[in-house]
């Protein structure tokens, strides 16, 4: 399985899956490069990435596509020697909104999403305050339960931001 790399505001995030990049609002004209690519290109000239920015079947032809118009791209410069970017790694809505929901005040929502520092933040806020923070987290985890997948995803699970509250 190929692992992919995505120009997502100005930035190249990856590596990560073909359907993860739907995430990042996969576009025909956003730039991709996977191992084995000479450069970056376009997804719409990425063959096996048609079938997600079609969003039809692998059975289905794949002849719905027309060429979207040329876009004037700088392309970055791939450096494997940089740090690794932030693993990509899908958290379910649903769990998280219940733990900021039931056990919010002590962080355990963030710490579900891989986010330690804002774990601690979280406690150490609920601790400082007497355990009025644990609102603000009831009232995070009822927006979490009300957002879409996509918008959590990226709000929550694919932001750059430290400590993501609402």
């Amino acid at each position: 399985m190929a692992e992919y790399y995505i120009v997502y505001n100005g930035q190249q995030v990856g590596p990560m899956s073909k359907e993860q990049l739907k995430l990042y609002g996969l576009e025909p004209n956003s730039q991709i490069w996977c191992k084995g690519m000479a450069n970056w290109a376009p997804a719409y000239t990425v063959p096996e990435l048609m079938e997600v920015i079609n969003g039809v079947n692998q059975h289905q032809p794949h002849n719905t596509y027309r060429q979207p118009p040329q876009q004037s791209y700088q392309q970055p410069i791939l450096d494997l020697n940089a740090p690794a970017q932030r693993a990509v790694s899908p958290k379910d809505k649903v769990v998280c909104g219940l733990l900021a929901l039931l056990l919010g005040g002590l962080g355990v929502q963030y710490f579900y999403l891989a986010r330690p520092g804002a774990g601690l933040i979280c406690l150490l806020l609920t601790f400082v305050t007497c355990g009025l923070w644990s609102v603000i987290t009831l009232i995070q985890g009822i927006y979490m339960l009300m957002m879409n997948d996509a918008e959590f995803q990226r709000k929550y699970v694919l932001s750059t931001a430290s400590f993501p509250v609402l």
